[in-house]
């Protein structure tokens, strides 16, 4: 027999405050709940194929199927609160906020930082304007990225660590920054070996690859102490780049 009238709620307790998602298969009501700022997933069946739910971000199609550890992704997804990728011994890794943009800029205003690595945009706001749009097209659809390093001991952002697909390549490209009061501790490779066992494990990564500028010795040092080797030079937006492949 078909429900035609599917109601559920799941509590979820992030960061020690509880939050209410529900789960839904009359469209009314998910746009009721959703316009009140309410974690809700559509539950899309037969009994309910004439309704729209065409501009929600999740759909569920097996409610009694899923798992406490995916409903606190999709809450937290729905409700702007970043994903906690992975940690490491004295590294969080997690989603990036707008509220990191101010962070960045003290990372990124260091000249050993952009003499490798695109900078930021000019103005802060464009930067966060990115970052919103980072966080809707690239974490939502692949559900990774590029994402924020956090030093367990004090909170700071420290810099920047993932993957990420560039045009023309099939396979994905690790990258990381570190801020440069944090360089010469070990960050970079705790945090990158983290990240290259999380892609291959969790996301299933084969083959994964590394551009580094000629001069980056730091960065190309590193790679092939991860285990990279050099596959050529390549030029990529007018720079040369050594590609490297694990």
């Amino acid at each position: 027999m078909i429900t035609l009238f599917y109601y559920k709620q799941h509590t979820i307790k992030i960061d020690g405050k509880e939050h209410t998602l529900t789960i839904t298969d009359c469209e009314a009501e998910a746009r009721k709940l959703r316009d009140a700022g309410e974690a809700v997933v559509p539950y899309l069946h037969e009994g309910n194929e004439g309704q729209d739910f065409s501009d929600f971000v999740f759909v569920a199609q097996e409610p009694e199927d899923l798992d406490r550890d995916y409903l606190e992704k999709v809450c937290r997804r729905l409700l702007g609160m970043p994903w906690d990728i992975l940690e490491t011994e004295r590294c969080l890794i997690r989603e990036t906020t707008v509220e990191d943009v101010d962070q960045f800029y003290e990372i990124y205003r260091h000249p050993q930082i952009t003499a490798f690595t695109e900078d930021l945009y000019p103005e802060k706001e464009q930067e966060r304007a990115y970052i919103r749009q980072y966080i809707e097209k690239v974490y939502t659809f692949w559900e990774f990225g590029v994402w924020t390093v956090v030093e367990k001991t004090g909170g700071a952002v420290i810099g920047r660590a993932g993957f990420s697909y560039r045009d023309g390549y099939e396979e994905p490209e690790i990258g990381f920054i570190i801020g440069v009061p944090w360089q010469r501790k070990g960050y970079a490779e705790e945090v990158c070996r983290a990240i290259l066992n999380y892609g291959r494990k969790v996301l299933g990564f084969g083959v994964i690859q590394a551009f580094v500028r000629p001069g980056n010795d730091a960065s190309l040092k590193l790679c092939r102490k991860l285990g990279f080797h050099d596959i050529g030079v390549e030029e990529l937006e007018g720079e040369e780049h050594i590609r490297l492949s694990l």
